[in-house]
């Protein structure tokens, strides 16, 4: 694996985490200080439609920035880089209040669309309050996604991370902040407290904002010597820069939109089905589960794909022009083994664990620990989605991945309204499931036909992991059972953590264990990790 990509993938992937991890720990306390799953549902009501404005906003900015400056910056042409940033910061700033009043003026009309019966706990003038205090964030955060695309097509990966850490933390204290503020000081109202809440994503925003300027005018002087060594034979004008970023951007706004899409149908449809059924009153609870509590913990493994997506592009898309078929192929190679060497276990974890996890972040629920189970091995399916695409990217094979995702959506929005009558909340986890299935294979079929890749390698590790946690599920289920006959997962936090560290720990072990002494560890990890294994005397 080269040391660009481990390096990159790293930092993203410490950044990713850090970042992932807050924004789940944030529920504890939010949880308890809004009082239950319907608030959490006005919450998940708001911010679906903001996500998938923001996707468009950005226009899948980051990553069409970084494959293009890093397209051009492999032969040195890094005037082309700068001109896209001088002139881009203002398209999307443009872009950006343009999104936020498309987005405010029509609030009501996305609040009806979620909200179709009477009886739910939720109104829609709630929701369209809370979408329109979520709706300011969209000035500032495309302006913010070109800087951060600029640095990561430099192969600069810290400025991304670092300003999504502080981003989260800042949105994270003012949400906290404000919210317990308004309903435990100023004795406010539901709807007041979650509108702040949302309004949080702006402050973060400015806060990374701020360490983006810091780090560019840090890194000026040394961006100034590359561009002291462009040879300027690329004279490309504006029209054809833009021309070639909504290329890439088409697909990039297709992937980032998969994940929302695929709750905005649920947020349209499940609803209706709920109440078809005659639960409409249970509807806004059971959605408040399927698309915030266990979609919190669910989404963890998923931002290891997020940060080897963005890594991968810019050095496959190198590898790809300088037609290095070899390093491309031992870098796609590399990013799906230990993607799923770290995703699996993961997601195994998860679903044995469902329990205790859901009580420790929440309450006891029987209804969020069935889910939390189910939903848990999608969470491979929403890394192996990210990753494919983008390496699809990285091959220029965009249109594939606009067309995957539409048959990906159109299998879900088939099978939601059928299977949530059935199932009820699980239906919708297997519709989404199906349809995340059906654009990997979409996906796998054109990285094998057209980047000429053979998957053989990756299927005998595949295999060889699946029995490795089989073994560790084994050993963390024994160990499970073991302790609930001294400790109940209905009994409080501290018993229901308890139960998840210890057997996560032993979870931990025993796959390490195996990992270092087949040494499959050394083949995906490198050097260091058959020093480790030497050290420990495991073969």
């Amino acid at each position: 694996m080269s040391s660009k990509l481990i390096r990159g993938t790293f930092i993203l992937t410490l950044g990713a985490f850090i970042s992932k991890f807050l924004g789940l720990f944030y529920v504890i306390p939010f949880y308890e200080i809004i009082g239950g799953k319907e608030q959490a549902a006005l919450y998940n009501y708001g911010y679906v439609p903001y996500t998938i404005f923001l996707t468009i906003a950005t226009a899948g900015v980051p990553m069409a920035v970084s494959k293009f400056i890093a397209k051009y910056n492999a032969i040195e042409e890094y005037g082309v880089g700068r001109k896209l940033f001088r002139s881009g910061l203002l398209f999307m700033t443009i872009t950006g209040v343009l999104s936020f009043i498309i987005m405010y003026a029509f609030a009501p009309f996305f609040a009806q669309v979620s909200i179709p019966d009477d009886e739910q706990v939720i109104s829609v003038a709630q929701v369209t309050t809370v979408i329109r205090a979520v709706s300011f964030a969209l000035i500032i955060i495309p302006f913010m996604s070109l800087i951060r695309g600029f640095f990561q097509g430099h192969k600069s990966m810290g400025p991304t991370a670092i300003s999504q850490v502080i981003e989260q933390i800042v949105r994270i204290v003012f949400l906290l902040a404000g919210v317990y503020l308004v309903l435990h000081v100023l004795d406010g109202t539901v709807t007041t407290a979650i509108s702040v809440a949302t309004f949080a994503a702006f402050i973060g925003g400015i806060a990374s904002l701020g360490v983006l300027g810091w780090y560019w005018f840090k890194r000026k002087p040394h961006l100034d010597e590359l561009l002291e060594q462009d040879k300027g034979n690329a004279n490309v004008s504006l029209k054809k820069i833009y021309k070639e970023i909504i290329i890439y951007s088409i697909p990039f706004i297709f992937v980032g939109l998969a994940n929302p899409l695929f709750q905005l149908v649920d947020q349209i449809t499940f609803n209706r089905a709920m109440a078809a059924i005659n639960l409409a009153k249970e509807a806004d609870g059971a959605f408040a589960v399927l698309n915030f509590t266990t979609h919190k913990i669910v989404i963890i493994p998923v931002s290891l794909a997020t940060a080897f997506a963005m890594t991968v592009v810019p050095l496959v898309t190198e590898s790809f022009m300088n037609n290095d078929k070899s390093i491309m192929k031992r870098q796609i190679d590399q990013t799906l083994q230990v993607l799923l060497f770290l995703t699996i276990p993961a997601a195994v974890g998860i679903a044995i664990l469902a329990e205790p996890a859901y009580t420790f972040f929440y309450e006891y629920d029987p209804l969020g620990t069935s889910i939390l189970r189910s939903y848990a091995p999608v969470a491979i399916l929403f890394a192996l989605y990210a990753v494919t695409a983008a390496i699809l990217q990285g091959i220029n094979e965009q249109k594939f991945t606009i067309f995957s995702l539409l048959v990906g959506l159109l299998v879900k929005l088939s099978l939601n309204i059928p299977l949530i009558k059935l199932m009820e909340t699980q239906g919708a986890v297997l519709a989404t499931a199906l349809g995340y299935g059906i654009a990997i294979l979409i996906n796998l079929w054109v990285i094998k036909r057209y980047a000429e890749y053979n998957f053989n390698m990756v299927v005998r590790r595949v295999t060889l992991m699946l029995v490795f946690n089989i073994i560790m599920g084994l050993f963390v289920y024994m160990v499970y059972k073991l302790l609930t006959l001294f400790l109940s997962t209905n009994e409080g936090k501290i018993e229901a953590i308890l139960i998840v560290l210890i057997c996560g720990l032993v979870g931990v072990l025993v796959y390490f264990y195996l990992g270092l002494r087949s040494k499959l560890a050394d083949r995906l990890f490198g050097d260091r990790m058959k020093k480790l294994r030497r050290k420990l005397k495991l073969g």
